[in-house]
């Protein structure tokens, strides 16, 4: 490589998007050809209907549900909305979760039992069940939401356990499992979980459509009300388009999923190193079970938002903590919870690997990440 930006570009974001898939372009462009409103019963309708039902059928396979249980949304974000404002009357929460869960959680007027986060990036699953005893009983109406995976540490959380004691105690569970899906064997009803949130363009299908599954029988009413599709769960016309690419990248995600011994080889590559060229770099839940993809890393010193910059001007994408909180002013809410430094916390940064990364980006990115810390860097105390 001669130099840089003019080398070929890195993209190490892969939980922010993922690149779309070969697969999922032509399924979109197939669906864009042919066109026409699935609701409709002539011929082209039905034919809709049916991309819409075959898509379906491959995001259902991906998670281990039935596809009579999954409803296409318009993203993950839309998906968690309508979970958290389906009326509860006690929503239990760790302060971990995305902000499309945490952020409906506040506005929805339920009584919140936020739960600690020990500092390795878990849940606190004991301190979850001692509450739930200690108050004897709980409203009808009350839910657990519990993430499968954190999109900024890559974190693991025991989501069956947690389903498993929630359920006896009469509690609803909703996982969000956004970046658990095509990276964990996700199975629905293993988990014994009463609602999923899933996206489409973390897996390499577009962006602008998810889906939200639901435990046949849990009453959660819908949030987009005018019509009948969907199993009149979410009215609007569906996006065909965007379903077909979905299931385009569900189905081959899903025989990705057996095997991430390779990405997480890469992933550790990448963090030896990162480790060898920035002795002072700290791996965040380095010694938790992780995403194979994710590795999230501080360099105590250096803001993020600088690192981010430096990296992007010498052609690799990474990024500073999650991308739907990027412009935000201060640390990352899901390090404050685990109780990271907020120095520490202000320096950090996430690589995340996927279906496109390579041997020659990791490559690339330790040589330009070499090559600048030759070169010296401004810190930032």
């Amino acid at each position: 490589m001669t130099g840089y930006p003019s080398d070929p570009r890195s993209y190490f974001v892969h939980n922010a998007s993922a690149p779309l898939r070969d697969e999922a372009r032509e399924a979109m462009i197939a669906a864009l050809e042919a066109g026409a409103n699935p609701s409709s019963v002539h011929a082209e309708g039905r034919a809709g209907r049916r991309l819409i039902e075959d898509a379906r059928e491959e995001v259902a396979a991906l998670v281990g549900a039935t596809p009579a249980e999954v409803v296409f949304t318009s993203g993950a974000s839309e998906a968690n909305n309508w979970v958290m404002a389906a009326g509860w009357q006690r929503i239990h929460v760790y302060g971990f979760e995305h902000e499309s869960v945490l952020a409906p959680i506040r506005a929805s007027g339920a009584e919140i039992e936020e739960l600690p986060v020990e500092s390795d990036g878990t849940a606190d699953l004991g301190d979850f069940a001692r509450r739930v005893l200690a108050a004897g009983t709980q409203p009808p109406r009350t839910l657990l939401t519990l993430q499968m995976a954190n999109s900024e540490t890559g974190v693991v959380q025991d989501v069956a356990a947690a389903s498993a004691f929630a359920r006896e105690q009469g509690i609803a569970v909703h996982t969000d499992a956004v970046q658990a899906a095509g990276r964990l064997a996700v199975d629905f009803h293993d988990l014994n979980v009463d609602c999923l949130t899933i996206s489409s363009h973390k897996l390499g299908g577009p962006m602008g459509v998810g889906a939200l599954v639901i435990r046949d029988g849990l009453m959660v009413p819908s949030l987009i009300k005018g019509g009948g599709q969907e199993r009149r769960r979410r009215a609007g016309t569906e996006n065909v388009a965007a379903i077909a690419g979905f299931g385009a990248a569900a189905r081959v995600a899903r025989g990705e999923v057996a095997d991430m011994t390779g990405l997480g080889q890469l992933r550790d590559w990448l963090a030896a190193g990162i480790a060898d060229i920035l002795p002072d770099a700290v791996v965040i839940a380095g010694q938790s079970e992780r995403l194979a993809n994710t590795l999230s890393v501080a360099r105590p010193g250096e803001l993020a938002e600088t690192s981010v910059i430096k990296l992007d001007l010498a052609g690799v994408a990474v990024s500073a903590g999650s991308a739907c909180s990027s412009g935000k002013v201060g640390a990352s809410h899901v390090l404050a919870a685990m109780g990271v430094d907020e120095r520490l916390a202000r320096s950090t940064i996430r690589l995340s690997l996927g279906w496109s990364t390579t041997a020659d980006d990791v490559e690339a990115l330790l040589e330009r990440l070499a090559r600048l810390r030759a070169t010296g860097s401004r810190r930032v105390a």
